[in-house]
């Protein structure tokens, strides 16, 4: 099965590999990283990077997976990728997204009326496709399949195994790559984390990140409409 990881400048590392690591263990998958920004591949973190093929070298694709990452506002009028998107879905089995990755399937249509989930900072603009916003770490709605932030990308590459190759097949991938997450506290989420936590990463989300995208769009409406 052909599996493509959608990637492009400023990616985040772990919405990519994460999901390679469980998929290119499925029977005879042949996993590649594409983009409309062909070529090396910058993450959003200094340091590492990934070489992408064209979006062209896999039309038909059977999983399709959307990495967020700190520069995704920027690609949802990318056009060649938008397109790419809803002409990969007509034909794949799955098609998925990892953190504010949902955010370009919305841009390409295919979230109207599902449900979804994103990185909890960017959850909210999911409504601005015509998405309902679910806090769950991964939201199967008919054929797509969306995760929460970074690392839940690796639940949702699992539920994929699951559905594609039944219990058994998954259980034993997440076994081969031991994923059993044991953090030394538990904050993984906005409703888990300590209030002082959350307002901090909220700041600095604001500083690094920027408005988020309902953020942006409902600052620009207001302009325009004065």
């Amino acid at each position: 099965m052909d599996v493509a990881i959608v990637i492009y400048p400023g990616f985040t590392a772990l919405d990519a590999t994460g999901p390679f690591e469980v998929l290119s263990r499925l029977p005879a998958a042949r996993v590649r990283f594409v983009s409309s920004s062909p070529g090396m591949c910058p993450a959003d973190q200094p340091g590492f990077g990934l070489v992408a093929d064209p979006l062209t070298s896999m039309e038909r694709p059977g999983v399709v997976v959307v990495a967020g990452g700190s520069t995704t506002q920027r690609h949802l009028d990318d056009g060649e990728l938008i397109g790419w998107l809803r002409s990969a879905h007509e034909t794949s089995t799955w098609t998925t997204s990892v953190c504010t990755g949902s955010l370009l399937l919305g841009a390409a249509g295919l979230l109207r009326g599902r449900r979804a989930t994103s990185h909890w900072y960017e959850l909210e603009s999911l409504r601005r496709f015509g998405a309902e916003p679910t806090s769950r770490r991964v939201v199967e709605d008919g054929r797509i399949i969306t995760a929460a932030g970074i690392s839940s990308g690796i639940d949702m590459a699992l539920t994929v195994c699951d559905r594609l190759e039944g219990a058994a097949y998954a259980q034993a991938v997440q076994l081969g790559i031991e994923y059993d997450p044991q953090p030394p506290h538990d904050a993984g989420s906005v409703e888990k984390a300590p209030p002082e936590v959350v307002r901090s990463m909220w700041e600095m989300m604001a500083g690094s990140y920027g408005p988020s995208w309902a953020e942006r769009t409902a600052a620009e409406t207001g302009a325009n409409s004065s």
